[in-house]
């Protein structure tokens, strides 16, 4: 396993670490026995970097993470995100005891005294311009109950206003090969400024593993299912954006990049590791064999400069046209 600095915090988290919105739910059935020894394997092999919030599965995600990290909290660093609890657009939501509620009950569940990073959750931008929750978690650092700070953005514009204020440090984005857009101005600005990067939603929600078909279906609790066109929340969460059966016609097209790179999520995950200005990749994973399938992905080959520019040109001329959504 290699590892990348966050930004300018001194953190050196694993390249390729794990969010845990599927062993927490809305991904299909859930179990915890398989998600825990997924944690385990993923340790064992070197990563030092888990992803969650508190709306995952009520917190389950959370105490998961506790518990697998029991007596290892100087070694494993926890991400974990706020506000999706209550109403985003309220500004109660993010007011002084409202965020200190919400950490306080993450750390509860995470069975620690200090969250290395916390996440404003998808905030909508009018809050992120009126900067006031920024002073709230200024205070919670100062207390020594946050090590950092960071913002799960849902659009480049939303990270660009994030950029103006000093102690953020981490930007979580979608960011995958149907999903380019960030990398343009975005990362670059964000390097720049110290900042790091966490890229969630790497494998288009399992479009880029290259195994479903137009027919494929989901579990009535699965978001593939119930916010495959936004009707839930953020429809880019849910296959980047992409119409189902336009994703899968796609993807298909796709089989050559796991060509020497073993399957094509690996290759899919590779891609983002070439890109620098990542700090970590954080796909999903519900047992061990996806944690193991995952982790094969720092070993394979990186894409040369001609793949890169082909995926390029396959993004701008037949990807994004397709999107649906702001990002």
């Amino acid at each position: 396993m290699k590892y990348r600095q966050l930004g300018n915090t001194g953190l050196e988290v694993s390249e390729l670490s794990f969010g845990t919105w599927a062993i927490g739910g809305a991904w299909g059935a859930t179990n915890d026995n398989e998600a825990l020894r997924g944690l385990e394997a993923a340790m064992d092999s070197g990563v030092n970097f888990f992803d969650t919030a508190d709306v995952y599965g009520d917190g389950h995600s959370e105490e998961l993470i506790g518990k697998a990290t029991k007596g290892k909290e100087d070694k494993i660093h926890v991400a974990s995100k706020f506000a999706r609890g209550g109403d985003i657009n309220d500004p109660n939501t993010y007011s002084r005891k409202s965020v200190t509620d919400y950490l306080d009950a993450t750390l509860r569940r995470l069975g620690r005294e200090r969250l290395d990073l916390y996440q404003i959750h998808c905030p909508p931008i009018d809050i992120l311009k009126d900067g006031s929750v920024f002073q709230v978690l200024d205070d919670l650092q100062a207390q020594g109950k946050i090590r950092h700070y960071g913002v799960s953005v849902e659009t480049v514009e939303e990270g660009m206003e994030c950029l103006h204020y000093p102690n953020v440090k981490a930007l979580q984005v979608i960011y995958n090969i149907f999903r380019q857009k960030p990398a343009e101005r975005l990362f670059p600005q964000a390097k720049k400024q110290g900042v790091g990067i966490l890229t969630r939603v790497p494998l288009a929600s399992g479009l880029l593993t290259g195994k479903y078909t137009k027919e494929t279906t989901f579990a009535e609790d699965d978001h593939r299912n119930f916010n495959r066109d936004g009707d839930a929340f953020n429809v880019g969460e849910t296959f980047a954006g992409l119409p189902f059966q336009k994703g899968v016609e796609l993807s298909t097209s796709l089989q050559w990049i796991k060509e020497e790179r073993g399957t094509m999520a690996q290759a899919a995950l590779r891609w983002i590791l070439d890109n620098e200005d990542v700090t970590c990749v954080i796909p999903g994973f519900r047992n061990e064999k996806q944690v193991s399938d995952s982790l094969e992905a720092v070993s394979v080959p990186s894409f040369s400069r001609d793949e890169q520019e082909k995926l390029t040109k396959f993004y701008l001329e037949d990807v994004e046209p397709n999107i649906r959504g702001g990002y």
